[in-house]
């Protein structure tokens, strides 16, 4: 059933909303009218939307951001606090229904990037984000389901599937569930289908059942696999509800690990996710996409379970200061059992950037480097209650604290060419901090447009420094600088990078995409790097450089390489091991050469394009 929707922004107190004038808004939306509100109320009415089949109706509600109350004819019926949590309220018995929602900004330190100034104002204002829907069910009736698979990473083929459903009713019940679990599309795998117990005198009550799943269907990272999943059904007489789910194991030990194998994981971070950016990580040769700081919308996190896309989740807590660590621990467990049935779901990170920046403007020179070790020892955090809160996710690795150098981060933001010196600094950086096996974010900015610069998440300082050149140059230096980081990183076999980030929210960032989703220079120079199978030169730079094949595959490959340096042509051929880094051969190189690389196996072939600066 469609509902029309009235807004207004209202005064945030205790009684419910009751402004002087309503206007027509889009729900689920985010009404650019009211950016900088403090509340926003949202109104509808409809009638009774149930037929003589029906017993129960229920206003769902996806997204709401980000302290939320629901009132029905004047009744205040609920509250919620976790907006990638859904909300679902079981409406009274009435033949008119008057809904009110008012929608908060956050009262506490949750409310991630949202709360900052990394993103405009009007991607920020509270509202029903995601989705906003009535569904009318017979009694009595499953209406919540939920699951978590479980499988052991020694044995991957002893697997299950935790089902948890909620069950209303209007008469005491004495039944029994009807749940069966089937492979969707065409894979391997046959159907299990098992019956539960439900016996009860309560209007709702929870029932929990573990089935068995005989010769289980993997899913994989699209680059290492099939994206099996199963349909997972629960039949109440003449009810039926479902949800859709995979089986995978993840860990990490020095390495993340999917289903008992390493995957090297080569990010994008996103800002502002939508379903397509998934698709566009995969084209930049991204396994990961890290939602920094910010719930995931429900179709992003369905995207990355179609592509094959690994999904880094953050707990929406962004930027220094203190938090309520018993908050902190009920957000990461909620936040735990909202996104576990997802097999994309693979780590989460805990308190994003708990430091001011310390070192932007540094230069590369060693008394930069003094004032950058000086500034770094200043900028301690103690990570007990991230770590506290972090202990709270018990189904995929968690990241309790990613930061900048010198904080001891769990997961580092490292800028060089950016914030601070220049890239060449980054090996520097790695051993001096112990920094450089799980890279959270690392890029820089460009502009997106003519005249573009004064953008939200955009660094004014770095501006100054690396873009006051126009489009084409801003966009030259940032491909430059993502290009020979990521590089650096893959070369010293650092198990997890994420590129900082896919795509603009405003007219000039980090991204490698303009806010429209039209490429940057850089966004092909990252799908180059991020080659799972790739070849190299050790630095761009003159002097003698190593050409060296990165080969990210668990199988060994036969490759023919050949490189041209201004026009002279070699080639050798080398069998490469699993995870193997290996040294072709090695230039001398001067400034102004043009080198190109390419490897193949055969079936397909990857290059890389130099010109050596000076």
């Amino acid at each position: 059933m469609s509902l029309e929707w009235r807004g207004a922004a209202v005064a945030p107190d205790d009684e419910m909303p009751s402004p002087e004038v309503w206007e027509p808004v889009s729900v689920p939306g985010r009404p650019e009218q009211f950016a900088g509100a403090e509340a926003v109320a949202y109104e509808t009415t409809f009638s009774d939307p149930r037929d003589e089949s029906d017993a129960h109706a229920l206003l769902v509600l996806s997204g709401t951001y980000a302290h939320t109350r629901v009132w029905c004819n004047g009744d205040l019926l609920t509250s919620h606090d976790a907006y990638f949590e859904p909300l679902r309220v079981r409406l009274p018995e009435s033949e008119e229904y008057r809904i009110v929602v008012e929608c908060r900004v956050p009262e506490d330190r949750f409310g991630g990037l949202h709360a900052t100034d990394q993103l405009p104002p009007e991607r920020c204002v509270p509202g029903i984000w995601w989705d906003a829907s009535l569904e009318t069910r017979p009694d009595p009736c499953v209406s919540e389901l939920s699951v978590q698979t479980q499988l052991s990473e020694e044995d991957v083929t002893d697997a299950t599937v935790d089902v948890s459903a909620t069950v209303l009713t209007e008469e005491p019940l004495d039944d029994r569930i009807t749940l069966s679990l089937r492979p969707e599309g065409d894979v391997r795998g046959g159907g299990m289908m098992d019956r539960a117990r439900v016996s009860t005198d309560e209007e709702t009550t929870a029932v929990t059942y573990t089935m068995d799943v005989r010769d289980p269907s993997l899913w994989w990272p699209h680059d290492r696999g099939e994206q099996s999943r199963y349909v997972l059904r629960a039949k109440l007489g003449d009810d039926e509800h479902s949800v859709t789910t995979g089986l995978r194991t993840v860990s990490y030990d020095g390495g993340l690990r999917v289903n008992g194998e390493d995957v090297p994981v080569r990010g994008v971070t996103l800002l502002d996710p939508t379903a397509e950016d998934v698709k566009r990580a995969v084209d930049a040769n991204a396994n990961l996409v890290r939602v920094r700081a910010q719930g995931t919308p429900p179709e992003v996190a369905r995207a990355c379970d179609d592509h094959g896309v690994l999904l880094w989740q953050d707990l929406p807590l962004s930027g220094p200061d203190s938090f309520d660590t018993g908050r902190g621990t009920a957000l990461a467990a909620q936040l735990d059992a909202a996104y576990a049935q997802h097999p994309s779901f693979a780590a989460v990170g805990v308190h994003d950037e708990p430091v001011t920046p310390y070192a932007d403007g540094l230069g590369s020179g060693f008394l930069d480097r003094l004032r950058f070790r000086w500034r770094a020892w200043r900028a301690s955090y103690d990570d007990a209650d991230a770590v506290s809160v972090a202990s709270a996710i018990d189904s995929v690795p968690t990241f309790p604290v990613v930061g900048p150098p010198g904080i001891d981060p769990d997961a580092a933001t490292l800028y060089p060419g950016w914030r601070y010196g220049d890239t060449a600094d980054l090996p520097w950086l790695c051993s001096q901090f112990d920094v450089g096996d799980v890279v959270a974010g690392f890029g820089a900015g460009a502009l997106g447009t003519p005249g573009s610069g004064d953008s939200p998440g955009f660094d004014s300082a770095c501006h100054d420094r690396h873009v006051d050149g126009g489009v084409e140059a801003s966009q030259a230096y940032q491909a430059g600088v993502v290009r020979e980081v990521a590089e650096t990183l893959r070369q010293r076999n650092a198990p997890l990078i994420v590129v900082d980030s896919l795509r603009d929210v405003g007219d000039a960032g980090m991204g490698l995409l303009a806010e429209d989703g039209s490429e940057k220079a850089a966004f092909n120079d990252l799908a180059d790097s991020y080659e799972p199978t790739q070849v190299m030169l050790s630095d761009a730079a003159p002097g003698e450089r190593d050409i060296v094949v990165l080969h990210d595959r668990p199988e060994k490959a036969d490759l023919t390489v050949e490189w041209d340096c201004n026009g002279n042509r070699e080639q050798a051929e080398h069998t490469v091991g699993p995870f193997a880094r290996v040294t072709v051969d090695t230039l001398t190189l001067s400034a102004g050469d043009d080198v190109t690389l390419a490897a193949t196996d055969g079936q397909t072939v990857v290059k890389n394009e130099y010109r050596i600066s000076e």
